[in-house]
């Protein structure tokens, strides 16, 4: 098996302590992060030395009830061109439903959501991932997510469901040991159980990350330190195959480069102490040097990939019953409407929480000016925003609205300095539009003089 060895999630946050961590033999990149006509120097750089870059897609919703979005595929697609990529990864999650498949409101949750372990979810996600494998220059591996909230009526496990999706599509794993972790937590799950179900061949790599647990909810923030209780997840897995990489995650609250390094030589030692099966003939670390085959990870050099069945398309109806469940339970998350039934309604307040505090702080990052400008107002008026305006495009569309919500709708901005008004509205002005009001058309021009008269500029 062609081995990943050690790695660690790429962020520019620690782009630097990266590149002088010893032992680091591969990395993930967000793919939405990155455009492959202006790839970071650092990451580069780690090309350039052998190190692997994986592009590590958030946004395609293989687990929603349309089929994959043609651009966000083909700009998959081109990162992994760009980055010489052995393989890409996404998630078994829904983010976003609605629209003309379900005939409601288009929304999205800016966030991974659990897809339903049943047979007409099932079939929905075989064909995405398959239209996904088929768009892909290189092979698919796809993740088990974290959840704070469980499906009425599921008919299957996890393993389960894993199990059957792999038969089905072929597609690698991508096992999260710390979503494992959360889901024991927050839904009851046994990850032993779920480990002894998985197809443990099938898996591509391994991620390790931290969270925390408040009033009985894990959650997977990917911000603190990796607890001993992902580790033992991990060297359970671990005692049932030998992974072909493992990898950790951080995406905020960066400790200092020798916390991250502890971090993975704790992960070395739970992998080297777990003793499991050994690995397969072909040991060679993937991009160790410049000649290495960078082929599908997990293939046997010279092999024939098996033939697959033929899988049969999702029928309409599942398309729509599915579409018309996941657009339910988002509106109720993010826009406020009936609580679905079935649904545990003070879990679904704690998810609903935890989307517009992480709606809130991914605009804070998109948009920094906003914060700067709003001060300690920014937090608070930003909940308040998203309370009953649900995201319906990317998160710097979020960001215009927002800022546009408190101008025209007068909202107070006390405490937020005497000029902040103004120095919004500038802001706002300046990226409200492609081109300057002297090039648009008379409508457009129109507008925004309308605009102007009511922000009394």
């Amino acid at each position: 098996m062609k081995r990943l060895g050690t790695g660690i999630g790429w962020r520019p946050e620690i782009a630097d302590a990266v590149a002088a961590m010893p032992g680091i033999d591969w990395v993930e990149a967000v793919a939405e992060n990155l455009c492959p006509g202006h790839l970071p120097d650092a990451l580069l750089r780690l090309r350039e030395r052998g190190v692997t870059v994986v592009p590590h897609g958030v946004s395609l919703g293989l687990g929603g009830a349309d089929r994959p979005d043609e651009g966000r595929l083909r700009a998959l697609a081109e990162r992994a061109d760009a980055l010489g990529s052995p393989l890409v990864t996404e998630h078994i999650a829904f983010v976003r439903a609605g629209g003309p498949l379900t005939a409601t409101q288009p929304l999205e949750a800016g966030h991974l959501l659990p897809v339903p372990r049943t047979r007409d979810a099932l079939d929905v996600l075989c064909e995405n991932v398959r239209i996904a494998q088929d768009a892909l220059p290189v092979p698919l591996a796809v993740e088990n997510i974290a959840a704070l909230i469980s499906w009425p009526g599921e008919e299957m496990t996890e393993g389960q469901f894993l199990y059957e999706l792999v038969e089905r599509t072929g597609v690698r794993l991508l096992i999260d040991v710390a979503n494992l972790h959360t889901n024991h937590v927050n839904r009851g799950e046994d990850p032993a159980k779920a480990l002894g179900e998985l197809p443990v061949e099938a898996i591509a790599y391994v991620h390790v990350a931290g969270g925390f647990e408040r009033d009985g909810v894990w959650h997977d923030s990917h911000a603190h330190p990796v607890p001993d209780a992902v580790l033992a997840v991990l060297a359970d897995l671990a005692s049932r195959v030998s992974p072909p990489g493992v990898l950790l995650e951080r995406d905020d609250n960066f400790p200092a480069p020798a916390e991250l390094e502890r971090e993975l030589a704790a992960i070395r030692a739970t992998l080297a102490a777990a003793d499991g099966p050994p690995p397969g003939p072909a040991t060679t670390a993937v991009g160790a040097d410049e000649g290495a085959d960078e082929a599908a990870v997990g293939a046997d050099s010279g092999a024939t990939a098996p033939e697959l069945p033929s899988a049969a398309p999702a029928s309409p109806a599942a398309r729509q019953r599915t579409g018309l469940a996941q657009a339910a339970l988002l509106s109720a998350l993010v826009a406020g409407t009936p609580v679905p039934e079935g649904f545990d309604h003070a879990r679904l307040r704690v998810q609903s929480h935890a989307l517009a505090a992480k709606r809130a702080d991914v605009v804070a990052k998109v948009a920094p000016e906003l914060p700067e400008i709003l001060g300690a107002a920014y937090r608070t008026a930003f909940l308040s925003y998203a309370q009953h305006r649900p995201m319906t495009g990317g998160y710097r569309h979020d960001a215009l609205a927002f800022a546009e919500h408190l101008l025209l709708a007068g909202t107070s901005l006390d405490g937020a300095g005497a000029d902040a008004r103004r120095r919004l509205s500038d802001w706002w002005l300046e990226r409200s539009g492609p081109a300057p009001l002297s090039r648009r058309r008379p409508a457009t021009r129109l507008l925004h003089a309308t605009r102007r008269v009511l922000l009394g500029r």
